[in-house]
């Protein structure tokens, strides 16, 4: 097997700021795996809560080049996941890369496309979010008015302006809302104020109202939610979620984060036995990894999978969008496109 990569500078349309950060574009790095004259494709996306780095995902990424030329089957994907993931500590994002780009390639030579992999019914796919990032009244409101396609809003507060943002976005829509406080909030019973307020603006859950190592907070504030509160920052990999019980009423799955769909489909079967709602979301990524992630999405509660859409420069096609829903390809692996 043959392991190559690239960085890519993705541009965003529009700064994109959430609680402490903001952001012009993401450098992501593209892997592509070649077996039997197939070629499949990944996607790392280093985030910003990650500890990890670009060069951190090239640099592994080329230690692994000998490594993958000596894998002459795909029989066994975990196999060589399990590898991937033991040859270095952390790099969930460069992991994820690999990860993707595996299961497009077995597809591929399987025939059979991504999502029947994972035993998903692409007629389960729930509604995807469209995300709102914190700006000027104004910006907001146009933000929102491009949002034609989308019939989920998902916005970022987490600061000093939060119901001034909601009211820029009720003075142009009344779609049903999901909130992301990115940790942003620090009292908790401020949090839990806020919460209440929000479900009277027609709010359907909250992620990751406080920081995420102050679990008896984030937990009191659960308990006394009118609303879902789901973990983000708290949950990023399998051994994560046994932790989120009694804490949150459910977690978020990222492929740059947990390394991608074999083990987010693990999480995700792991928090259901435990009760918990599942959530699938993305970092700053294109149609590679949402592709990779939505292979998975029709067996979640909620999605929320549209950074492609934030793009201005995506390499690939954005994914098919029917009435707000991702449409999933019948082409074997992810059904992925360049333009």
């Amino acid at each position: 097997m043959k392991l190559s990569f690239e960085k890519f500078e993705l541009k965003k349309k529009y700064p994109f700021t959430i609680s402490g950060h903001t952001m012009l574009s993401q450098t992501v790095i593209y892997v592509t795996l070649e077996h039997g004259g197939y070629t499949g494709t990944g996607e790392a996306s280093p985030g910003y809560y990650f500890n990890e780095t670009v060069d951190d995902v090239i640099n592994f990424y080329t230690s692994l080049v000998p490594d993958f030329e000596k894998f002459e089957s795909l029989d066994n994907r975990q196999a060589i996941m399990d590898f991937v993931d033991q040859k270095r500590p952390g790099l969930t994002a460069a992991k994820g890369g690999i990860d993707i780009a595996l299961n497009d390639l077995y597809g591929k030579m399987s025939g059979v496309p991504c999502y029947k992999l994972f035993g998903a019914n692409p007629a389960t796919m729930p509604i995807t979010s469209f995300t709102i990032g914190m700006d000027e009244p104004a910006m907001i409101r146009k933000k929102v008015r491009e949002a034609t396609n989308f019939k989920l809003l998902k916005i970022k507060l987490g600061g000093e302006r939060d119901r001034e943002i909601i009211e820029a976005i009720r003075a142009e829509s009344n779609q049903p809302l999901t909130v992301d406080a990115n940790q942003g909030w620090t009292d908790r019973q401020e949090a839990l104020d806020m919460i209440h307020w929000l479900k009277e603006q027609g709010t359907i859950f909250i992620e990751q109202p406080m920081p995420a190592d102050r679990r008896d907070d984030n937990a009191w504030v659960t308990e006394h939610s009118p609303l879902p509160v789901v973990a983000d920052e708290a949950v990023q990999r399998l051994a994560d979620v046994e932790k989120a019980k009694g804490a949150y009423h459910g977690i978020n799955i990222k492929m740059s984060k947990c390394t991608g769909m074999l083990e987010g489909h693990k999480i995700l079967q792991k928090a259901r036995s435990l009760g918990l709602k599942v959530m699938i979301g993305c970092m700053g990524e294109s149609s590679v990894a949402i592709l990779g992630a939505a292979a998975i999405a029709p067996l979640c509660d909620w999605v929320d999978l549209d950074s492609s859409w934030l793009m201005a420069n995506n390499p690939y096609e954005d994914p098919m969008l029917k009435d707000g829903r991702i449409i999933l390809s019948d082409e074997p692996g992810l059904g992925l496109r360049k333009k």
